[in-house]
């Protein structure tokens, strides 16, 4: 019993009632002046052709939206749209959309009023007296058992009143929501807002990983050395570092609140040198050859670039230490190779272990290029070559 009364001590239940209301009170008034047959034929035509202005999408939908569903949780998805309509099917979704609202609303309003004057006949012919005439269905003759249909017109209005709210609610969501024009472009988006991100993680893990492996390097090879001198080129190598890794956190963190992030922002390969640099106050002993004009590759190419770059000199240092490095890196008209070797270190990664080097194939994979990483001629070889065109 109590689910049946729920649905009268909701809110949305009654503003769905005015909104039937809402839509006959123009052609009721109109109607209340001059009762010719032609005038609800007249207020047809008239919706039907406002229904073709963009803006009328718009203001249906915004009512609709207001009335019709009631308060929308937080990361819920709008099921009712507010733009203009661009084109002539969502134009013809609007028109007949008010046609239904319409005769609905009427349908509506005329019950409302006629339920209770029902009930009332009822009543009167029950106690003998005659029917005034005002109600719609007539009530023949004067029988006792009329008292006992009376009350039914009166249970019929409220369960009226949730059916046609429900009704309406349902014919909106199917004309007044998102086209499937609308609902691709909708996926696409969210599709976009979910390859940013899982971007953004790998960026993350790259930059703040590249970070921590540093620092843990550094403050190993500072206490080993024992050497004051030595000790503070570490310190400030990890004060580098660091600072290095705060800033890409703080734009990480930007994005991810959506706020407004200039690409140019992100590192390229003109920044390499600090990763260089980087890498050899960890101990490290660099060597880097740089060729062609790298200050003038692409924009993703070199940003992707950087991040491989990173990756692979973070895998050397958290697995192999410091050793000996060979980076090269070579662009022309073409393509862009890097290549980053190192001795064996003790322990190989299996292909299926840790993010990292999967991160770079699917960087490269994604530029249209191709990675290489494993053993290679007694080394351990970081091999990637990039379209930049």
């Amino acid at each position: 019993m109590i689910r049946w009364l729920r649905p009268f001590t909701r809110a949305v239940t009654y503003t769905r009632w005015l909104h039937l209301f809402v839509a006959v009170v123009w052609p009721a008034m109109w109607l209340f002046i001059d009762e010719a047959w032609w005038t609800p034929a007249t207020a047809a035509v008239v919706l039907g052709l406002a229904g073709l202005i963009p803006a009328m999408r718009t203001v249906e939908g915004f009512q609709a939206r207001l009335l019709l569903l009631g308060r929308r949780q937080e990361g819920e998805p709008q099921l009712i749209v507010t733009e203009p309509a661009r084109t002539w099917a969502d134009r013809g979704r609007v028109v007949l959309w008010l046609e239904i609202r319409l005769l609905l609303g009427g349908l509506a309003g005329r019950l409302t009023f006629q339920l209770p004057l029902i009930a009332v006949d009822l009543g009167q012919a029950a106690l003998g007296h005659g029917s005034d005439g005002a109600g719609w269905l007539p009530v023949p003759g004067h029988h006792w058992w009329y008292a006992l249909l009376a009350p039914l017109p009166l249970l019929l209005l409220p369960a009226l009143v949730v059916a046609g709210g429900e009704l309406i609610t349902r014919v909106a969501l199917r004309l007044l929501g998102p086209s499937p024009a609308e609902r691709l472009a909708a996926l696409e988006e969210r599709t976009e807002q979910l390859l940013e991100r899982n971007r953004i993680a790998r960026e993350l893990h790259d930059s703040i990983g590249h970070a921590l492996t540093v620092a843990v390097v550094q403050a190993g090879a500072a206490r080993a050395a024992g050497d004051a001198e030595f000790t503070d080129r570490a310190l400030a190598a990890i004060e580098d570092t660091g600072r290095a890794a705060l800033e890409d956190l703080e734009r990480v963190l930007g994005v991810l609140r959506e706020a407004e992030r200039p690409v140019s922002s992100r590192p390229t390969l003109a920044d390499a040198g600090r990763l260089l640099e980087s890498a050899r106050a960890s101990g490290a002993k660099v060597d880097a050859e740089l060729s062609g004009p790298l200050e003038i590759v692409p924009g993703p190419v070199s940003r992707e670039g950087y991040r491989i770059l990173q990756e692979s000199l973070t895998n050397v240092l958290r697995h192999a230490g410091a050793v000996p490095v060979r980076v090269r890196l070579d662009a022309d008209d073409a393509r862009l190779l890097l290549e980053v070797r190192s001795p064996l270190p003790g322990e190989i990664p299996g292909p299926g272990r840790g993010s990292g080097l999967r991160g770079i194939r699917e960087r490269a994979a994604l530029l249209g290029g191709r990675a290489r990483t494993g053993p290679d001629a007694g080394d351990w070889q970081v091999r990637v070559e990039l379209p930049v065109r």
